[in-house]
């Protein structure tokens, strides 16, 4: 669900207002005639499809596996749906749409990414997170920042003027961005230490290292590691059973096994 659900919603979805918005060009436009502007019949599904999908992910975390970053992914759920929320019910549909497809864009591959990772892919894994990667730290640290909140702070303010639900608005934005920074620094962090390994492709850049519940934990480092837990485990038995004069071929305590004994007789 979460790779077939992004996927349709980025590709299809938008691309039925992509030719005739001239909002999505000109983001001026997001705020002429606010807030008289009519909700078209596809923003109005795009937003019903958002909603539920972030609504999924938020109750689903709940009977989920619970993760180290539980709390960072819980303030984006609650966060993501106040804005869908928000800007419905106050007519910013427009701008509102803008955010989705940025964010929906880099939420396609990294789950493409897992799928791969899941499937032994190492290489395909290791293409798809670099396209991730790239592509999710352009656009929330350059693109949604110089294109999002610089209509919704600026355009906004000089068009239509500051508005009690213009500060709630913006105060959710902004938040929005501040975790964006931190997951980018973690997806950096993760790559440097991952290549200086040669480990790349084999790990969850969405959840905080050396969780082993990850999402996306790789089931070649459970073959790898298995094969010599199993050696140590072997060794230790073997150390611990040359030491009380125990190995496979004598029996218990030095005496071989299924001898008969002068005693027995």
């Amino acid at each position: 669900m979460r790779f077939t659900t992004p996927t349709p919603l980025f590709l299809f979805t938008p691309a039925s207002f992509y030719s005739r918005s001239t909002w999505l060009w000109n983001t001026k436009e997001c705020w002429y005639n606010y807030p008289y502007q009519p909700l078209t019949v596809d923003i109005h599904y795009y937003y019903i499809l958002e909603l539920s999908f972030y609504l999924s992910l938020f109750f689903s975390q709940f009977t989920d596996i619970r993760r180290k970053d539980f709390l960072i992914m819980f303030l984006h759920h609650v966060a993501t749906i106040s804005l869908i929320t928000f800007s419905y019910v106050n007519n910013m549909a427009r701008v509102g749409a803008l955010v989705m497809c940025l964010h929906d864009a880099a939420d396609v591959l990294i789950e493409a990414a897992k799928m791969a990772n899941y499937a032994k892919c190492q290489i395909l894994c290791n293409l798809l997170f670099a396209m991730f990667a790239i592509i999710f730290i352009s656009s929330r640290l350059a693109v949604y920042p110089v294109w999002i909140l610089n209509t919704t702070l600026f355009e906004s303010w000089e068009i239509v003027g500051p508005y009690p639900s213009w500060w709630v608005f913006n105060l959710l934005l902004i938040s929005l961005q501040l975790l964006h920074s931190f997951w980018s620094y973690l997806i950096v962090k993760t790559a440097c230490r991952a290549i200086s390994k040669g480990k790349v492709g084999k790990w969850n850049p969405l959840h905080v290292s050396k969780d082993d519940r990850s999402d996306i934990e790789s089931s070649s480092d459970e073959e790898e590691t298995s094969p010599a837990n199993h050696k140590q485990h072997s060794s230790s038995s073997s150390s611990s059973s040359t030491a009380n004069g125990t190995n496979k071929n004598h029996g218990t305590n030095g005496y071989l096994t299924g001898a008969t004994y002068p005693d027995e007789h």
